[in-house]
């Protein structure tokens, strides 16, 4: 479930709604009215500033003082100024050679026409419309001014990316892409090959569809990718993208949500529309959680965003397949939820095949891996199949960033090749967090960790189908790993026996058992070990069905998810079935509990030997580790103890911890 994260241009191709060269006429067009508008404006303004520049302004009060002393020879009276001029050499001090002057009147100052008559001053009025250049700048000057804002609204509205602008709030923001334009290719993606297969149909299908419409085959409307988050999803349509002679267009849903109610549903009707101009040619929907999320799962409450999320989801499954259904458009949808997807836009017709992209399996994570090392320096001790029997479990994604670390390792050290060893380090980091040297423990704490993680080590050595442990250290690690075991699967395993649960259980429980036979006390270090057992023997009883007593009911019922962590999912029983689930959860833990301190106790001197080489070297493995677990001895009847079969022997240790005499001293 993997692909190569090869780098290549993922630029959209612009796909204007217009050709270019009307886009270029239509915003030359608004550029040219408006630096027309800007020409004419700044010319009045100019004008404006020209014609009163042989004018100085006076106060009114002074022009009244003025007319009263009969300096005044004549004056222009117009409703928001007045221009006069003084009589022969009247005019004051410094200013000379200013023999006009401006002034602004009070409003309806009604003696001012008395008074000027008084003192024998020509005065006239000024025309209400003046016809010069203030004409222009009310009738042409102005609307051309609002056309051009107008039209430089309109193209940044509809030529952004996507159409968002101010009026393009409706528009879609897909992405489109012509054929190879996303440099990503079937060659590129590793470890996926049934759902290379599939979608190598639908592209075969769009290059040549004669091939299966004379048989009456008709183009599947919708491909809907499953999977875990990291296994290749998005690159597997990047790689369709590539391979398709059509155009593609690309998505995210959470784009189509927004506050207002209706914006959604008209950007998934602009989306099809696009895509019918295109026709034939992909729509890639990623995360289509965000869209098509189960209607009525939220809150009556939710408000506006609720019914904005369940119109968008009904036009996009009217456009799927509806009375106007889309013709030669397929939908490829990605999503890690599919148990909150809405089961209409699911069925036949809308989406008609769900492909799972799942972790890749050993094989898969070999090819994932020679894919991604051909651009690294590597070390002739680089051994391929040996680093994919490492990673069980590890997605594409994280096989990817795997060769990235251990890049980075090399180049730290300064080396010129990247080495197994390198490796190694990295899955290490990856795994369980980068070294803490700095973190320095007592040595009563050493000691505790030292015992801690050789009792995982031992009871790990013994366990059926529990793989090989490769390395045991006490330096800490991540956040709160004060030390730990690494033990890898060395096959690829889909199913797990009850004997496998069981050891499992017995395995997280060791390190507290190892502190309980060495010091007769316990520590907070097992903290996150009996949180994984006590879910492991939750899961034992409720999804599993393997409990004696219990038998084979499911008590959970959770659907298929690839993210943990979505709720409780168990069912509504009575609290007599939940009490008896919780004393079979007891029971299987305490039987782990047991077993572990059975097998610690029978090799009570290798673990000390075990542990005390641990605290002088602060790591143990390769062929000094095996060597120390090849001293570890099983106890009798260990296949009928995991088996749930035989009694397991009580040790004092479990006795004093008992919740049962817990709650009798209560």
């Amino acid at each position: 479930m993997v692909f190569n994260n090869h780098s290549g241009s993922n630029q959209p191709n612009p796909s204007p709604n217009q050709p270019d060269d009307q886009k270029s006429n239509f915003r030359w067009v608004g550029g040219g009215f408006l630096i027309l508008a800007a020409g004419f404006l700044l010319f009045s303004v100019a004008s404006s500033s020209l014609q009163s520049g042989d004018r100085e302004s006076v106060p009114y009060s002074r022009f009244l003082e003025q007319v009263e002393a009969d300096q005044v020879k004549e004056a222009t009276v117009a409703p928001n100024r007045i221009r006069y001029e003084l009589k022969g050499n009247q005019a004051e001090a410094g200013s000379e050679s200013a023999q006009t002057f401006e002034t602004v009147p009070i409003q309806n100052d009604q003696s001012l026409t008395e008074l000027l008559r008084q003192h024998d001053v020509e005065f006239s009025a000024v025309p209400p419309q003046d016809g010069g250049w203030g004409g222009v700048l009310s009738w042409v000057l102005l609307p051309l001014l609002f056309f051009g804002l107008w039209s430089f609204i309109l193209r940044r509205g509809q030529g952004g990316a996507g159409g968002a602008g101010i009026l393009g709030v409706g528009k879609s923001k897909a992405r489109l892409y012509s054929e190879g334009d996303t440099k990503v290719t079937f060659d590129d993606v590793a470890g996926v090959d049934e759902a290379k297969t599939e979608l190598q149909e639908v592209v075969d299908f769009l290059k040549n569809s004669d091939k299966y419409t004379r048989l009456g085959a008709k183009i599947p409307k919708g491909v809907l990718l499953v999977g875990p988050p990291g296994t290749g999803k998005t690159l597997l349509a990047k790689a369709v993208a590539g391979e398709a002679s059509v155009p593609f267009l690309s998505i995210s849903g959470s784009e189509f949500i927004e506050m207002f109610v209706g914006v959604g549903a008209s950007r998934v009707r602009d989306l099809f529309e696009q895509a019918k101009k295109q026709a034939p040619c992909i729509v890639f929907i990623d995360e289509l959680d965000a869209l098509g999320k189960s209607r009525g799962s939220q809150s009556p409450f939710a408000g506006g965003g609720m019914s904005e999320q369940e119109q968008t989801l009904n036009q996009l499954l009217n456009e799927m397949d509806g009375f106007d259904a889309n013709t030669g458009v397929i939908l490829l949808g990605a999503t890690n939820r599919p148990e909150v997807l809405d089961p209409a836009l699911q069925r036949p017709g809308r989406f008609d095949r769900q492909v799972v992209v799942d972790r890749p399996d050993k094989i898969g994570r070999k090819a994932i891996l020679e894919v991604h090392l051909p651009a690294i320096a590597l070390a002739d001790d680089v051994d391929v199949a040996k680093l994919a029997a490492q990673t069980p479990g590890f997605s594409g994604a994280d096989l990817a960033n795997l060769v990235n670390e251990a890049a980075l390792l090399a180049a730290r050290r300064n080396g010129d090749e990247v080495t197994m060893a390198d490796f190694s380090e990295a899955i290490e980091r990856v795994i369980a967090g980068l070294e803490k040297k700095s973190r320095v423990l007592s040595e009563k704490e050493r000691t505790t960790v030292a015992h801690h993680e050789t009792g995982h080590a031992i009871v790990g050595s013994l366990m059926p189908g529990a793989g090989k442990v490769e390395k045991i250290s006490i330096v800490p690690r991540g956040v709160g790993a004060l030390g730990y075991t690494l033990q890898l699967p060395e096959e690829d395993k889909f199913l797990v026996g009850e004997d496998e649960l069981r050891g499992r259980i017995a395995i997280l429980l060791a390190g507290r058992s190892a502190e309980e036979v060495m010091f007769g006390r316990i520590s907070t270090g097992a903290g996150d070990d009996i949180q994984k057992a006590t879910e492991m023997a939750e899961r034992f009883v409720t999804v599993y069905g393997m409990s004696h007593k219990l038998g084979p009911i499911a008590y959970d019922k959770r659907q298929q998810q690839f993210i943990e962590g979505m709720g409780n999912t168990r069912r509504a029983v009575s609290p007599q079935v939940m009490e008896a689930i919780d004393r079979e959860v007891k029971e299987i833990v305490d039987s782990g509990h047991r077993v572990a301190l059975a097998i610690l106790e029978h090799n009570r001197p290798v673990l000390e030997e075990m542990a005390q080489k641990l605290l002088e070297a602060e790591v143990l493995d390769g062929e000094t580790l095996a060597a120390e677990l090849d001293k570890v001895d099983p106890p009798a009847h260990l296949s009928e103890w995991l088996m749930g079969k035989g009694e397991v022997p009580d040790h004092e240790a479990a006795q004093r911890y008992s919740l049962e005499q817990v709650f009798h001293h209560s």
